[in-house]
């Protein structure tokens, strides 16, 4: 292969009290540098009260620091501004890159109207509880069956060529504040450029998180679906992929209906029929994402999981539904800020 077909590639690893993921999270990536598969390891220490910048340096890495705490865009942002390589390979502090990523990335960037790549987290995430599996395969689901000329990007395991990432501006780290839909947004971004973005399904990566309910809730809420939605509705459009796709949006209104039908059975208990019937559609509705949990967890696990999914779709269609409100009713239209 000539080299002008083999770009050169920076791994750029945002971190903050990152220091016991590190030597697991390094270890496939310092190997491909190793290798030449990489030209570096960047780790942006984004202000850590730990040790994360330490551990990072004796594993091998390039260090950087950010001038103040500002997240990984901030991070980010700052590694390109020092990076060597012609492609930038962002990965999460709490993923771990399979060992083909650097050979993936290169196939797809040898057509010279890719801008970006991005692929999924794999099927064993690392996280044991039931409700981490849940989340991080649901993840996975989407991404595996999502077109592959994505309209959107993905930070956790996913590069950018270092000049179309300069050209545009970076994250934009204003409007995004913490950690959030910045990825979406170039994304966006990207393709108003002129760059196509693959989403590419071998592309993978381990999820370390630990998801619980609560901090689900509350990431799904006020870090993806508002911010999501008000991108959307303000200025991008919505498109038919990944979680905004035609056959999504169905499934967010059965699952309302169904509790809805819920609620209201302590007081007409006749509704008990509707109510059945709607489980039944949710679950036919599902059944693609049902075999997928089933197959990966057991009988138990796929319905524990699917029935907690009805509540995220009602509680994600109820944010877009509160975001058309403010911006068609309430006139709010410049919301996009998250602080």
């Amino acid at each position: 292969m000539m080299a002008a077909e083999r770009p050169s590639i920076s791994v750029v690893m945002p971190a903050f009290r990152a220091e016991a993921l590190l030597p697991r999270v390094l270890a496939p990536l310092m190997a491909m540098q190793a290798r030449g598969e990489v030209s570096e390891v960047i780790v942006v220490d984004d202000r850590s009260p730990d040790a994360t910048a330490e551990v990072a340096r004796r594993l091998g890495a390039r260090v950087l620091t950010t001038p103040q705490n500002g997240g990984p865009g901030l991070a980010r942002n700052l590694a390109a501004e020092h990076a060597t390589g012609e492609i930038l390979w962002f990965v999460d502090s709490d993923v771990i890159a399979w060992e083909d990523g650097a050979a993936k990335l290169r196939h797809a960037f040898a057509d010279p109207a890719v801008a970006a790549v991005f692929g999924s987290y794999d099927d064993t995430p690392d996280g044991a509880p039931w409700f981490s599996r849940y989340k991080n395969l649901m993840h996975r689901f989407y991404h595996q069956k999502a077109s592959r000329d994505a309209h959107t990007f993905w930070a956790g395991c996913g590069a950018v060529r270092r000049d179309v990432f300069l050209r545009i501006g970076g994250f934009d780290v204003e409007t995004y504040r913490v950690p959030s839909i910045e990825d979406i947004e170039l994304g966006y971004r990207i393709r108003r450029a002129g760059g196509r973005i693959v989403l590419d399904p071998t592309l993978h990566g381990k999820h370390l998180k630990v998801w619980t309910p609560r901090n689900a809730i509350h990431t799904d809420i006020f870090r993806r679906a508002l911010p999501w939605s008000r991108l959307m509705i303000a200025r991008e459009g919505i498109a038919n992929d990944l979680n905004t796709s035609h056959g999504e949006k169905l499934k967010a209104a059965v699952a309302g209906l169904l509790i809805l039908s819920i609620l209201a059975l302590p007081f007409r208990l006749s509704l008990w029929p509707l109510t059945l019937a709607l489980v039944a559609l949710a679950v036919a509705l599902n059944r693609d994402f049902a075999a997928f949990l089933w197959r990966n967890g057991g009988l138990a696990f796929a319905a524990r999981a699917l029935a907690y999914h009805q509540l995220y779709y009602v509680y994600s269609a109820a944010a877009f539904v509160w975001c058309l409100f403010e911006y068609h009713v309430l006139g709010i239209r410049n919301r996009l800020h998250v602080p």
